[in-house]
């Protein structure tokens, strides 16, 4: 077995990020655990000069402590294929920036492992890579068109129109019927984002919950459903959404088995996938969250099974 030392973390800077939900702080705490050497840096430090890729990273050390959970060492300029793993984990929008690093770290995977695939991830943008499995969705548009979407209203009812390359629940609107704010809405948009829409068929039961269910290398290990507050139509827990333990139903295990054979077919070794009511509405491939949750509330430790996975990637 390939024997796993130096492991680079590509992230949001570590001071900035919640510990108590941040599912990269969650996997690196557990590489550390086994004892590889983290290293920590920023998607603005990367650099790429006669066909080698570099980065300025920081030995990183990591304690599950509130306001005192990470020290950094000295920077050094490091050549990152000497990585044997790297976690690819800022967070969206997906933009040009960050199609561009997984540019650069398509040049040194898989000989350094990139977790998850950059290429596939490139390619696979999670509103869009959902629409391979259509009988598993709720009814989507992807349009600019505004008449195509007063169209798709009027047939619907009510709608969720949202950003494309968006995350987090920013940006995301109920629209209703009889909603007088549409045109406004879209002409906001359409100054906004140079990129079409998404209008999805608004689902009921989202009111129950919006279930993230978490893969590891296409297999399900885990979820926690997302209730959203009383006035809001987002389940994102960082906008008030309410986190529940929760078991799978077999609609659920359907769609994991449906999408599972796919995601190994891209390399996606974490992967989390949005489920209301019967329906998917997404597939996260950039920087899954959950892990944290899922532990919290009993179930199990995704971290420790993500790593093995990798441990059998890299063997």
């Amino acid at each position: 077995m390939a024997k796993i030392k130096n492991v680079a973390v590509q992230m949001d800077h570590v001071a900035s990020i919640n510990i108590a939900g941040d599912s990269t702080f969650a996997m690196s705490l557990e590489a550390q655990s086994r004892g590889y050497q983290l290293f920590h840096y920023t998607p603005d430090r990367l650099s790429f000069r006669d066909g080698k890729l570099f980065a300025s990273v920081e030995p990183m050390t990591l304690r599950d402590v509130k306001g005192d959970h990470f020290d950094l060492g000295a920077p050094e300029r490091v050549d990152l294929s000497t990585m044997d793993v790297i976690l690819l984990r800022q967070d969206p929008p997906f933009d040009m920036s960050y199609i561009t690093s997984t540019h650069l770290l398509e040049r040194i995977h898989p000989k350094t492992l990139v977790v998850n695939d950059p290429a596939w991830v490139r390619n696979s943008p999670e509103k869009i890579f959902v629409t391979e499995f259509s009988d598993l969705m709720p009814k989507t548009l992807i349009t600019k068109d505004a008449g195509e979407i007063r169209r798709f209203r009027e047939e619907m009812g009510d709608i969720i129109l949202k950003p494309l390359y968006g995350n987090g629940g920013a940006g995301v609107f109920h629209s209703t019927r009889d909603d007088r704010n549409l045109s406004s809405l879209l002409e906001m948009f359409g100054q906004l984002f140079r990129e079409p829409f998404i209008a999805q068929q608004y689902l009921p039961d989202v009111r129950k919950g919006d279930k993230r269910i978490i893969l590891v290398d296409g297999e399900p290990v885990g979820a926690i459903n997302r209730v959203p507050a009383e006035h809001d139509s987002r389940s994102n827990m960082h906008v008030g959404g309410r986190a529940e333990a929760t078991e799978l139903t077999a609609r659920e295990k359907e769609i994991c088995a449906r999408i599972g054979p796919a995601l190994r077919e891209r390399g996606f070794l974490l992967v989390g996938i949005d489920v209301i009511g019967d329906y998917m509405t997404e597939i996260n491939v950039t920087s899954p969250t959950g892990i944290r949750e899922v532990k919290k509330f009993g179930g199990a430790d995704i971290a420790s099974l993500l790593w093995d996975a990798i441990e059998r990637k890299r063997a």
